[in-house]
C-alpha cells in the first residue's frame, strides 16, 4: 500500500508561514487586540454567554486571540495547535496581557495524549474542520474532554462555500467528503493575497450531515443549529462589506450560506 503524505508536517509548515504575515496583519490587528478589543463575534458570544470561572478548551486556536479574549471574560482557557510558530506566538501574548490561558502544541487527534481533564466548554471556530480528514476521531476527541453537562459550539464557514472554485466563478469542489484530500499548491494567504510565502496545503470538504452524524455518534445532543448568508470577515475573493458590516460574495447577495453553527450539549 503506497504510503500517504504526511499531511499533518505540511499543514503545520503552511501555518508557521501564515502565522508570520497573520501577525502583523490589519486582518488580525494585533495591536487594538492588545489594547483590549475582542476577536470574538456575536454568534459565538451570544451562544455561550457568561464563561467567568468555566474552563474552555479551544481547539485549533491559531495564534490565541480568541482563546484570550474568553480568558479576559473570565474563562479557564486553553487553546490548541499543531503550529509551533502561532503557539509560540499565543504563550507571548498571554504573557504582555496577564492572562492565565494555557496553550498546547499538538495535532487535534493526538490532543488526548497531551492535555488531561475535563471541560466545560469546547469551542471551536472558522476555518478549522476543513483541515482535519477524519471527522469521527474529532468527535471522540471532543467526547473525551467534554464534562457530562458541558457545552461544545462551532461556528464554521459553511460546506457551500467551499465548493466554489477561488473567485466564485463555478462549483470546483464536491460538497461531499469523498476522493480523498484537496491538495493545492498555495502562495499568500487570506490576510495578504500577495505574500511573498508558498506552500502545499491538505484539506478536506465535510458535509453538514458528515458533521452533525460524527458529533450526534459521540451522545452529543443538538440544542441550536443556524446558517448564515454572510461572513463576520473579509477573507475571501470578490467580497464587498454591506451596510450591517457583514460580507458577503459579489453578485450573491443573500443567495449562498457563508456560515453556521451548532450549539450541542453532552448528556
Amino acid at each position: 500500500m503506497e504510503a500517504q503524505p504526511d499531511y499533518i508536517a505540511q499543514n503545520r509548515h503552511a501555518w508557521n508561514l501564515r502565522t508570520g504575515v497573520h501577525k502583523d496583519s490589519a486582518f488580525y490587528d494585533v495591536e487594538a487586540f492588545k489594547k483590549g478589543k475582542t476577536s470574538l463575534n456575536p454568534l459565538e458570544l451570544e451562544a455561550l454567554g457568561d464563561v467567568k470561572g468555566k474552563k474552555l478548551l479551544h481547539l485549533q486556536c491559531h495564534f490565541g486571540q480568541d482563546t484570550l479574549s474568553w480568558a479576559r471574560l473570565g474563562a479557564k482557557a486553553t487553546g490548541v495547535d499543531l503550529s509551533d510558530a502561532a503557539i509560540e506566538l499565543a504563550q507571548q501574548l498571554n504573557q504582555q496581557l496577564g492572562l492565565d490561558a494555557e496553550f498546547v502544541c499538538c495535532n487535534v487527534y493526538d490532543l488526548p495524549q497531551h492535555l488531561q481533564g475535563e471541560y466545560d466548554i469546547v469551542f471551536t471556530s472558522y476555518g478549522t474542520i476543513g483541515w482535519l480528514p477524519d471527522l469521527d476521531k474529532w468527535a471522540e476527541v471532543i467526547n473525551h474532554f467534554l464534562k457530562p453537562g458541558g457545552t461544545f459550539f462551532i461556528a464554521e464557514f459553511h460546506p457551500a462555500v467551499w465548493m466554489f472554485d477561488n473567485n466564485f466563478s463555478y462549483i470546483q469542489y464536491p460538497y461531499f467528503n469523498t476522493g480523498g484530500p484537496i491538495i493545492e499548491e498555495s502562495t499568500g494567504t487570506y490576510t495578504d493575497r500577495d505574500a511573498p510565502i508558498q506552500y502545499t496545503e491538505y484539506s478536506w470538504n465535510h458535509a453538514l450531515s458528515e458533521v452533525m452524524t460524527a458529533l450526534l455518534k459521540q451522545g452529543l445532543q443538538l440544542v441550536e443549529f443556524k446558517e448564515l448568508p454572510y461572513s463576520y470577515y473579509n477573507c475571501f475573493a470578490n467580497m464587498e462589506q454591506g451596510t450591517d458590516g457583514f460580507w458577503r460574495i459579489k453578485g450573491m447577495d443573500e443567495k449562498l450560506p457563508m456560515m453556521y453553527s451548532l450549539n450541542m450539549v453532552k448528556v
